[in-house]
C-alpha cells in the first residue's frame, strides 16, 4: 500500500519552512495516478510560496508495481543516518528471503535499488517500455564507445563519464533515445534496436551479468566490471 506522511521542507532560495508530503512506499496498483508523478518528478518536488523556487525532495521511497512486478527501492545518499540505513538493508533482505517451500514471495519480479529521483524515473520508464535495464545499460556502454570515436580525447572523457538515461522508444523502428547532460546542457543519441538485440544475445548468454539475490544497483559501473 501506498503510505504518505508530512515532514518540515526548507526552501532553498529563501529559507521558507513548510510541511510537505512524502511517501514511504507507493503502490501504482493502488493508486496508478502516482504513476505519473513519479514519471514526471513531481511527487519529488515542491515550489515555494515565498519565492517561487521549486525545490527537489530527498527521501527514502519503495516503488511498487504488482501487475508488472517491478519494486525500486530509492535510497538517496544522505538521506538516512547509518542507523536508518541498516534497518532499511535489514527489510530488503526480509522482502526477498525464501519461504518454506524455497521461494521468496517477491519471486519473478524485477528488484531494484537506486539512489536518485532520476534513475528511479528511468528505471520505470525501461519497464513501461518492455525493455531490460541489464540490456539497456550494455546499449549506453557501446553507444558511449561509439560516440566517443568521433571525439577529442577531452570531450570522449567528459562523455564517458556523462550520465546516459534511457527516455524512450521512438520511431517506427523502435529507436532508442537516450539524454546525457554535456557541457551544460542537455544532448541527445540514438541507437537502432538491432543493437538492443545484440546486447540481449550478450546477456543470455552469460548469465553472471544477470542480477540476483535481492535489491541489486544496476548502472553504468554495475555493467562496466563485465568489461574489463
Amino acid at each position: 500500500m501506498s503510505i504518505a506522511t508530512e515532514t518540515t521542507a526548507t526552501c532553498n532560495a529563501c529559507g521558507h519552512v513548510q510541511k510537505v508530503k512524502v511517501f514511504g512506499s507507493i503502490n501504482v496498483a493502488e493508486d496508478f495516478g502516482l504513476k505519473s508523478k513519479v514519471k514526471d518528478g513531481s511527487l519529488f518536488a515542491w515550489q515555494c510560496p515565498q519565492c517561487g523556487r521549486w525545490n527537489l525532495l530527498k527521501y527514502m521511497t519503495l516503488y511498487h508495481d504488482p501487475e508488472s512486478r517491478l519494486m525500486v527501492w530509492l535510497v538517496p545518499e544522505g538521506a538516512m543516518d547509518m542507523e536508518q540505513e541498516a534497518l532499511v538493508e535489514k527489510k530488503m533482505t526480509y522482502l526477498t528471503e525464501e519461504g518454506e517451500d524455497g521461494k521468496s514471495s517477491l519471486e519473478g519480479y524485477v528488484l531494484r535499488k537506486v539512489g536518485e529521483v532520476g534513475d528511479l524515473i528511468e528505471k520505470v520508464n525501461i519497464h513501461d517500455a518492455g525493455l531490460d535495464d541489464v540490456v539497456i545499460e550494455m546499449c549506453k556502454y557501446f553507444a558511449k564507445m561509439e560516440l566517443g570515436e568521433k571525439l577529442s580525447e577531452e570531450d570522449r572523457n567528459k562523455l564517458y563519464e556523462a550520465p546516459f538515461k534511457f527516455y524512450r522508444l521512438e520511431g517506427p523502428d523502435n529507436d532508442l533515445t537516450f539524454s546525457y547532460p554535456m557541457d551544460g546542457q542537455m544532448q541527445g543519441a540514438q541507437i537502432g534496436f538491432k543493437v538492443y538485440e545484440d546486447c540481449s544475445g550478450i546477456v543470455s548468454r552469460n548469465p553472471k551479468v544477470v542480477p540476483h539475490g535481492g535489491f541489486v544497483v544496476v548502472d553504468a559501473s554495475w555493467i562496466a566490471k563485465f568489461f574489463k
